[in-house]
């Protein structure tokens, strides 16, 4: 880029230096031309009057170029008997001719002496004035190529100094490597683009960073909650080995199928998580009528549990999204609620305003104030009173909130009537 700019400045600097020295030298020498060729004019009126008034075609003996001609053009009288002119003489007002090597430019003028009519011309050398553009072409053959030199060093002095805090900004982003996120580029103190960029890759970085934290914390979390149910199939699988005695086949049946459950599930949800965190924009969208699948899962937990629900407050709620990642929204928020409520849940969805809500609430211990910004992340262990049991995977509410985000919506939970926790989406309505 450097370069780039340093040869663009050059070649219009140098395209404008040469067009406009082209345009000044010619407007220099018709300026010098013109000026010579009414000197000559003047000359030959003032000599012509002369002549008219000595009668005499012997031209004044001085420092002026004059000849003399009849109307055939031929030379009758010069000033200096040296003048060679082709004849016949051109007839013209100003012509310029070759006199002993030089050249020079010739105004005439009419002259009457006696009876007989003839041409006076009067010459002027142009030696000076070519002389003298000369010159001007030769200090300008010699500034344009100075001035073009001077513009590109400029330029590329400029260019780099002003590239300068780019390029400490790549070397700094060039040496960070995947444990040195929390290294920052320096930010210029200009308060311009430069520094507006190192202040975007700041932010960048930090975002990197954060995501990484998070990564390596999953990572941590997914191995010890994968190793538990893992751990306790490998223990009863070594003690009915080596004590068959000691353990039947039906627990350790019940103790393996358990397990396998608990993998299954914890699987299930990274498998979840990472397709959302892969495919989050492009969601499949079409209508979807939440007020349905709601009416489902309440018939599925009076089936499947003892407690009472209560889906009195479910009504048409439709919204546009990935139907099956819906219904896993709602059989999460169902199925915490099940684990933790005591007797009662109760499931309302409305409409109003082009946003559906949905509410999931049970009259369990409820979530303590200080945790709800945080029950929503992946592997969060909260207190005893409303920790995982066995039948969760801790990933339930993160699904949720990572579901409901590529949704458009959001997710949240406080206090509910019941006395326990009250989850609220909401999505915007199809």
């Amino acid at each position: 880029m450097r370069f780039r700019a340093a040869l663009g400045a050059a070649l219009a600097v140098a395209v404008i230096l040469v067009v406009g020295a082209f345009g000044f030298v010619a407007l220099l020498t018709g300026a010098l031309r013109a000026n010579i060729e009414e000197s000559a004019a003047l000359d030959a009126e003032a000599a012509a009057t002369s002549l008219e008034g000595s009668g005499s075609t012997t031209l004044p003996d001085d420092d002026r170029l004059l000849v003399l001609v009849d109307e055939s053009g031929r030379v009758v009288s010069a000033s200096d008997e040296d003048i060679a002119l082709p004849e016949p003489v051109p007839n013209d007002d100003v012509f310029t001719a070759r006199v002993d090597g030089d050249e020079v430019v010739f105004a005439s003028e009419d002259v009457e002496i006696g009876d007989t009519d003839y041409r006076l011309l009067a010459g002027r050398s142009l030696d000076d004035a070519n002389e003298a553009v000369a010159t001007v072409t030769g200090l300008l053959g010699v500034a344009v190529p100075l001035i073009v030199l001077l513009v590109g060093a400029t330029t590329w002095i400029v260019v780099g100094r002003s590239l300068a805090p780019v390029e400490r900004i790549r070397s700094e982003v060039a040496s960070i490597e995947a444990s040195g996120l929390d290294r920052r580029v320096p930010v210029p103190p200009s308060g311009d683009e430069i520094a507006r960029l190192a202040e975007t890759m700041n932010g960048m970085l930090a975002r990197l960073e954060g995501a990484s934290i998070a990564q390596r914390r999953f990572v941590s979390d997914a191995s010890h909650e994968l190793r538990s149910p893992l751990a306790s199939i490998r223990q009863y699988a070594e003690v009915a080995s080596l004590h068959p005695d000691r353990i039947d086949a039906s627990e350790l049946s019940a103790t393996v199928l358990a397990e396998g459950a608990r993998l299954q599930a914890i699987i299930e949800s990274l498998l979840i998580l990472a397709k959302l965190d892969e495919s989050a924009a492009t969601i499949d969208r079409r209508p979807v009528d939440l007020d349905d699948i709601l009416l489902t899962e309440c018939s599925r937990l009076r089936s499947s549990t003892t407690l009472t629900i209560d889906g009195s407050g479910i009504t048409a709620a439709r919204v546009s999204g990935d139907e099956r990642l819906l219904a896993r929204v709602i059989r999460n928020l169902a199925d915490n609620a099940a684990r933790h409520a005591h007797s009662q849940i109760a499931v309302a969805s409305t409409d109003v305003d082009g946003v559906v809500t949905i509410v999931v609430e049970d009259d369990g211990s409820g979530v303590p104030a200080p945790e709800r910004s945080r029950v929503f992340d992946r592997f969060v262990r909260l207190d005893e009173s409303r920790a995982r049991d066995a039948g969760g995977s801790g990933l339930g509410l993160a699904i949720v909130a990572d579901i409901v985000r590529a949704h458009g919506g959001s997710v949240a939970v406080d206090d509910s009537a019941l006395g326990g926790a009250r989850f609220v989406v909401r999505l915007p309505a199809s």
